[in-house]
């Protein structure tokens, strides 16, 4: 592992890796990174990696920060392979039953072709090199087939090896290559006369391969927009072209196993005197018992996967953790919010499986198609490297040590909190907010509930204050304009509920006000107030006002916990003669919007999205055309945007060769 920056770890950043390192060193196997926003959490972290120099697993709670921590890390390890590894689904509805209407929903996905090849990307090379950084999301516990079928099915090519090149198609297509001859694309090969192109998924460019009349004479790499040769080589090993692939003799021996299990089950229901769903269970699976034997494939194929890979009943799913050797580093990062989420998501997939099965839609293998639950999850893990700003107790507890970082190089301390009487609160908050618009500051105004966002901000704007409501019926791209609003001072404020929390970066804002503060519960608890509170962490003028009635236990918490870390800064900041500075920042403007375009309509539509109520071919095809751009640079969030407003308008997106 080689870091590569142009700047220096701060005295905190070093002193928080050097103790980390240290730990590691001496067998510690689960450790907390405790870092303030701002602090260069990431940064810390990346010089562990360097020096522990092992494989490293990063899980995210979400897709759009798991891209920024790749594209972060990525920077730092520019000769080293980081890789990208998410849910490849852009639209997901997954197979279910709801008993009490009798409505049967189909499975349906659009997979983004761009993810899948970085999924494949991330798998390879954990199987052809070490340096190696995955940044995943929670879709790392999920099933994706045994590394040792996926690397078994290897396709070897060497010079001068003899074999012909039919034998090298048959062999490509039994891996799930296709091959086309127009479309040449990744995951596809086409022939011509004794010279083969093939694509991976999951390389950069594709490879030819050239025949005499016994044996391979040349490979080589060439770029595929000009053509022009990159590398000469003498082995080429190709990787199959999706995860679940199976030789023919696991097929079989799968059919079998699949025809046995359906006689038990047609049996158990004709038993239970339930003759609806052992006729139903006997047609589906008889169905995708041809596909398999005719095609090697059935739509749900993956349902399957316990009879192809010979896992018994209940033993955990293959996932990516399986391809990471074993002393590898995990990276848990928002552990207060990705560790929760790694607990629930084997008991919300098995409850709708298990309508699916007691129903006759899928046979009870279907269970053993699964995320891992959270204990297989944590046992196959060796060292554990927990990130937040507010690790949770379980965190805490079970990693015994927990490394500081508190210390903000740019100076900035936590904001000073006050807590003031709920009933005076909205003709309080007025009079603060006249006093920041005289600064040219904002404010954030956290609400319990909708209807309180709602009236509050009515109250607001009659007394003359620029303000909006947030929550969550209000559409994501209104959202995204909101927020720009208020950062360039369109808004004086935004009164919300719940959607201001981890991953909004909102310098200008010097005023988070909190109503209930003392109604105890998962909104109010000493995290969330914490987090909350961070968001006006960028600010050198910011402060917290907490309207409640009484001080709970977490606002005590809360309150401590931010006057010790304001301390300590203001400590460092006097020592080291540092004057904090309110954080500069451009407002976010996705390159989707901002990028010329030669049309006129997208000119217009780059303005102001909503004003456009027609399905206007022209509107749709610049929507289509930035949906395609956000998605090939990761820009998720900008790509659901954009898919919602395609659809809003009437527009038709292909997912998986379907127009919906």
């Amino acid at each position: 592992m080689k870091l590569k920056s142009p700047f220096k770890l701060s005295p905190a950043q070093s002193a928080a890796s050097e103790k980390l390192l240290e730990e590691l060193k001496n067998g510690a196997k689960r450790l907390t990174l405790m870092g303030v926003t701002g602090s260069g959490k990431t940064f810390t972290l990346a010089r562990v990696i360097e020096k522990w120099n092992r494989p490293v697993l990063v899980i995210s709670h979400n897709k759009t920060l798991a891209a920024q921590l790749y594209t972060e890390l990525k920077t730092f390890f520019p000769e080293n392979a980081v890789c990208y590894f998410v849910s490849y689904y852009d639209y997901y509805q997954p197979e279910a039953y709801i008993p009490q209407s009798d409505t049967y929903i189909a499975k349906d996905a659009s997979i983004n072709e761009q993810i899948d090849r970085l999924r494949l990307q991330a798998t390879a090379s954990l199987l052809s090199r070490k340096d190696v950084i995955i940044v995943a999301t929670v879709s790392c516990i999920y099933g994706i087939g045994s590394p040792d079928d996926w690397s078994g099915m290897l396709v070897k090519l060497a010079v001068g090896e003899k074999t012909s090149p039919f034998d090298a198609c048959k062999n490509l297509a039994s891996i799930r290559y296709e091959r086309n001859s127009i479309d040449f694309s990744p995951g596809k090969f086409r022939l011509n006369g004794n010279t083969l192109d093939v694509f991976p998924p999951y390389a950069d460019n594709p490879y030819r391969i050239e025949w005499n009349e016994t044996s391979i004479v040349s490979i080589r790499e060439f770029d595929k927009t000009s053509f022009e040769k990159r590398a000469e080589l003498s082995l080429l090993s190709i990787y199959p072209a999706k995860y679940f692939v199976t030789t023919e003799n696991r097929r079989q021996k799968a059919v079998a196993a699949i025809r046995k299990e359906l006689k038990e089950r047609i049996k158990y229901f004709n038993e239970h005197a339930k003759p609806l769903e052992a006729e139903r269970i006997k047609q589906r699976t008889e169905f995708d018992i041809e596909m398999l034997i005719e095609t090697g494939y059935c739509h749900g194929i993956e349902n399957y996967s316990r009879h192809f890979s010979g896992r018994r009943p209940g033993e955990p799913p293959c996932c990516l953790i399986n391809y990471f050797p074993k002393d590898f580093l995990t990276i848990i990062d928002e552990s207060h919010v990705t560790v929760p989420q790694l607990r629930g998501m084997w008991a919300g997939d098995n409850s709708r499986k298990m309508s699916l099965v007691d129903f006759g839609f899928r046979l009870p293998s279907a269970l053993d198609n699964r995320p891992l639950k959270f204990n297989e999850f944590y046992s196959i893990l060796d060292s554990v490297i927990f990130s937040s700003a507010t690790p949770a107790d379980y965190e805490i507890r079970e990693s015994g040590i927990v490394v500081e970082q508190l210390i903000r190089p740019t100076g900035l301390v936590d904001p000073q909190v006050f807590v003031r009487p709920m009933k005076n609160a909205p003709a309080d908050i007025f009079k603060e907010i006249l006093n920041l618009k005289k600064r040219g500051e904002r404010a954030l105004i956290i609400t319990l509930t909708k209807r309180m966002a709602e009236d509050l901000s009515s109250y607001f704007i009659s007394k003359g204050i620029k303000t909006h409501y947030l929550h969550s019926d209000i559409a994501t791209l209104e959202r995204v304009s909101i927020l720009n609003d208020l950062r360039k001072g369109n808004i004086d404020c935004i009164v919300g509920v719940n959607l201001l929390r981890e991953g909004i970066d909102l310098p200008e804002v010097s005023l988070v006000a909190i109503l209930d503060t003392d109604k105890e519960g998962f909104l109010r608890s000493r995290t969330s107030l914490i987090q909350i509170s961070g968001r006006a962490a960028r600010n050198v003028s910011s402060r917290i006002i907490f309207y409640a009635e009484s001080v709970t236990g977490s606002m005590k918490e809360a309150m401590k916990e931010m006057a010790r870390r304001r301390c300590l800064q203001i400590a460092y900041n006097k020592k080291h003669r540092i004057t904090p500075r309110s954080i500069v920042k451009d407002i976010f403007v996705s390159a989707s919007f901002i990028k010329k375009s030669k049309s006129e309509t997208y000119e217009l539509l780059k303005d102001n999205l909503d004003r456009f109520s027609s399905s206007s071919p022209q509107v749709i095809k610049a929507l289509k055309k930035d949906l395609k751009e956000a998605s090939d640079n990761l820009d998720f969030e900008m790509a659901i945007i954009l898919r919602d407003k395609i659809l809003s308008l009437g527009g038709k997106l292909e997912y998986a060769g379907k127009k919906c």
